[in-house]
C-alpha cells in the first residue's frame, strides 16, 4: 500500500488528529461560521480506518485566534489554496456545512482553474445551492446585543459563549467576518463540477430546505443525491452518528483502488 504523507502536522490552516500515512482517501472537513476543527473532532474514529480525517482551521479561531479572519470568500479560498498545497497530492473528499459547504464549492473551482487534483466526492451540508440567493437579512454589522440575539436564534453558538461577554468579546470579530463571507458572497456562472456531489440538510432547518438541497443538482456532471437527517441546521451535530454512517457509506466506493 502506498505511503500518504502526514498532512497539517505544521500547517496552521489543518487539524489532523489522527494521521495516517497508509489511508487511501483524505477528508477534508470545513467549519460552519464561527465554527472551528471540535467540530469534527471524533471523527476518524467513527469512519473506516482508509479515510483520514483532516479538519480546517480558518484564521481567527482557536491557534489562529490572534490572526485577523477574513471578510470575504474569495480571499479566505485564494489564502486557504496557498497554504495548503499538500493536501491535495492524493485522492480527497470535501464536506462542509453551511459556510462551509460554499467554501468547499469555491475552493474546488479554484484548484480546477489552476489544474490540481480534484476531489473524488463533495458533501455539501446545511447549504442551498450556490447560485440561490442569500435568503436572511444581513447582521454583520449590528450593534453587539443585537447580533447576540441573532446568535442564539441560529441556535450554533454554544450557551456557555452567548452567556460569557469575555467569551463573546474574543469570538465577536470571528464571528461577524464569517457572517460577512456569506452575506457578500455572489455565485459567478461556470461550469459544473465533475465530481459526484451529495447535500445533507435537517428536516427541521427552517432556513434551508430539501428543494434548496436540489439546487446542487445543476453543479455537477456526475452523481447528485439530497440526504435528509433529523434535527435543525445543526443536524451534523445533534445527528452525529448518522450522519457518519453516511459519510462513509458515500466515501467507501471511492477507497477501492485509490491511489
Amino acid at each position: 500500500m502506498r505511503r500518504i504523507a502526514p498532512t497539517g502536522s505544521r500547517n496552521p490552516w489543518l487539524s489532523c488528529l489522527r494521521p495516517n500515512p497508509y489511508a487511501r482517501l483524505r477528508l477534508l472537513c470545513l467549519p460552519y461560521a464561527g465554527g472551528g476543527t471540535q467540530l469534527f473532532r471524533g471523527w476518524e474514529t467513527m469512519l473506516p480506518p482508509e479515510i483520514e480525517v483532516v479538519a480546517v482551521r480558518l484564521p481567527g479561531r482557536e491557534s489562529r485566534l490572534r490572526e485577523v479572519p477574513l471578510l470575504e470568500l474569495d480571499s479566505l479560498v485564494d489564502a486557504f489554496a496557498a497554504g495548503t498545497t499538500e493536501t491535495f497530492d492524493r485522492p480527497y473528499a470535501i464536506l462542509g456545512h453551511s459556510m462551509g459547504a460554499v467554501l468547499g464549492f469555491e475552493l474546488v473551482r479554484r484548484l480546477r482553474q489552476s489544474g490540481r487534483r480534484q476531489p473524488v466526492h463533495m458533501i455539501a451540508s446545511g447549504h442551498r445551492g450556490p447560485d440561490l440567493p442569500y435568503p436572511m437579512p444581513s447582521i454583520r454589522d449590528l450593534p453587539r446585543d443585537e447580533f447576540v440575539e441573532q446568535l442564539r436564534r441560529y441556535n450554533g453558538t454554544p450557551m456557555a459563549a452567548l452567556e460569557s461577554p469575555e467569551l463573546m468579546d474574543l469570538m465577536l470579530p470571528t464571528l461577524r467576518a464569517d457572517f460577512s463571507v456569506c452575506e457578500t458572497y455572489r455565485y459567478v456562472e461556470g461550469p459544473p463540477l465533475d465530481c459526484p456531489i451529495s447535500t445533507y440538510g435537517g428536516l427541521e432547518d427552517p432556513d434551508v430546505r430539501r428543494p434548496d438541497l436540489e439546487a446542487w443538482a445543476k453543479h455537477t456532471t456526475a452523481a447528485h443525491v439530497v440526504r435528509m437527517f433529523p434535527g435543525d441546521h445543526f443536524f451534523i451535530q445533534s445527528c452525529r452518528e448518522q450522519v457518519l454512517e453516511m459519510v462513509a457509506r458515500e466515501l467507501r466506493p471511492h477507497l477501492v483502488g485509490a491511489s
